[in-house]
């Protein structure tokens, strides 16, 4: 049976501004800052269950290519699968590499292509400088059979995993150390521009859905890295608020916004369709949010979010232990500027007529980026905390860029079937992960009436 809303829930409801609907009228909504662990935005932790020390909706996680790579048509996925099943559990989304190359580790290439007679330079990298000197196995690149590998597993993995909800993001990784496309200090042993190619093009035709994030921007002149500024592909700046600013300085040409100008304004505007990612430099985890960070090498964290519009970065120093409260919250106030944040700030519900409710609503982008993913919306009329019934939306927050005029939805709704009595319309975003993270509004009726739900106002069914 469907219940009318109780008075005592509209006597709370109108204390904290939600106001009752008046036909084709527009009421104003206030706007109170988002949750800083809105999905798909945000610092992230590697992964693991780190809850307790800072708010976040995603995990970053490292696979070596021998943990999946059998053969050149045998693949393994169940070290992946164990990976993206663990942090969904979370309710959190997935940040992943594959690579081949690792300082400090071993076994990292699969044995078949060894077999197969790929060559392998091995050195010790000695300008680790405060940690103690390590071991590099680096692959001949150019290798045919690895070549050949290489493109069949990014198409398997495309197969695969395009569009699975458990995946926020994937940085493309394969190359160089980390899979950071760089081997350092032997550039000469780094992957030509043809394996580049090679490795995009076939990540381009894997993944139509999910977004896939290189390291380097590089335009058509760029003398290490192919041409990357017109591809669908966002950038990760590994180096984040320490090698990110602009310096002018020579030697200071790789800092990511150098290198973005230098890529072209194709670059330069990549933010606007496709993510910005990255890491905090380690000698900036956590400095990086006092007032003062105590090393002038440490770039302003606003200037560099404001500049890049980035949207996710991994962070061990929030992660790592409990934080002093101030970092913390200084830490909370910088990070909900990353990303995108939806507010909505008026509606006009008008009077139900012959069974229809006409509802408009207005939403900005008050962040630095947009959101990337077309995840679905709903309205609903709520009664007791809980949907009575739901609605699709008709509008979308994809690619709403900061700045810009609200985008109007508007959508006429079917109430016929529904009981007389008193709701609250409300209107969510939809993960669509199970168990994940609903992506919430910069509203003070966010999450007022039901979690997950921005309430909009209240509704008489005749």
């Amino acid at each position: 049976m469907i219940r009318a809303y109780p008075t005592v829930c509209f006597a709370v409801l109108l204390a904290i501004g939600l106001r009752p609907a008046q036909a084709a009228s527009w009421q104003p909504l206030e706007y109170a800052p988002a949750p800083v662990d809105n999905p798909l935005k945000g610092l992230v932790p590697y992964r693991r269950d780190v809850r307790d020390r800072f708010p976040h909706s995603m995990e970053f996680a490292y696979l070596p290519y021998s943990a999946l790579v059998k053969g050149y048509d045998e693949f393994d996925w169940r070290p992946l699968e164990a990976i993206l099943d663990d942090v969904a559990g979370r309710g959190h989304q997935a940040v992943f590499r594959v690579y081949l190359e690792f300082p400090g580790k071993q076994g990292v290439i699969p044995e078949f292509l060894l077999e197969d007679g790929l060559r392998v330079h091995k050195y010790v990298h000695q300008k680790t400088h405060p940690f103690r000197p390590v071991s590099v196995e680096t692959p001949d690149y150019e290798d045919e059979n690895l070549r050949r590998s290489l493109k069949r597993f990014i198409a398997a993995l495309g197969e695969k995993y395009d569009g699975d909800p458990r995946i926020g993001f994937i940085t493309a990784g394969l190359l160089g150390a980390w899979g950071e496309w760089h081997t350092y200090p032997r550039p000469e042993l780094f992957a030509g521009k043809a394996v580049q190619e090679e490795v995009m093009t076939a990540y381009e035709a894997a993944f139509r859905t999910t977004h896939v994030l290189l390291r380097y921007p590089a335009g058509e002149n760029d003398p290490r890295y192919a041409a990357n500024s017109g591809r669908r592909f966002g950038y990760h700046d590994d180096s984040f608020a320490w090698a990110t600013l602009h310096t002018g300085r020579r030697g200071d040409e790789w800092f990511y916004m150098t290198a973005l100008k230098a890529a072209g304004p194709d670059a330069e505007a990549k933010w606007k369709t496709h993510p910005i990612g990255g890491e905090i430099r380690p000698e900036a985890w956590g400095r990086v949010f006092d007032d003062d960070p105590g090393d002038e090498r440490i770039q302003s964290f606003r200037e560099c979010v404001e500049a890049t519009h980035v949207t996710w970065l991994m962070d061990s120093g929030m992660f790592a232990r409990k934080q002093p409260p101030e970092r913390i919250r200084r830490a909370m106030e910088q990070v909900r500027r990353m990303g995108y944040e939806f507010h909505c700030p008026r509606v006009s519900i008008g009077a139900v007529q012959d069974g229809k409710l006409a509802v408009k609503l207005e939403i900005e982008n008050r962040g630095v980026a947009p959101f990337y993913y077309d995840w679905p919306a709903q309205w609903s009329l709520l009664a007791d905390g809980s949907p009575v019934k739901t609605f699709p939306a008709s509008g979308k927050v994809t690619h709403l860029l900061p700045g810009e005029r609200p985008r109007l939805w508007a959508d006429t709704l079917d109430v016929s079937g529904v009981n007389a009595g008193k709701y609250v319309l409300a209107v969510q975003v939809m993960n669509p992960m199970r168990g994940g993270k609903p992506l919430r509004f910069a509203n003070r009726t966010q999450d007022a009436s039901a979690p997950g739900w921005l309430s909009l106002g209240r509704v008489r069914i005749p």
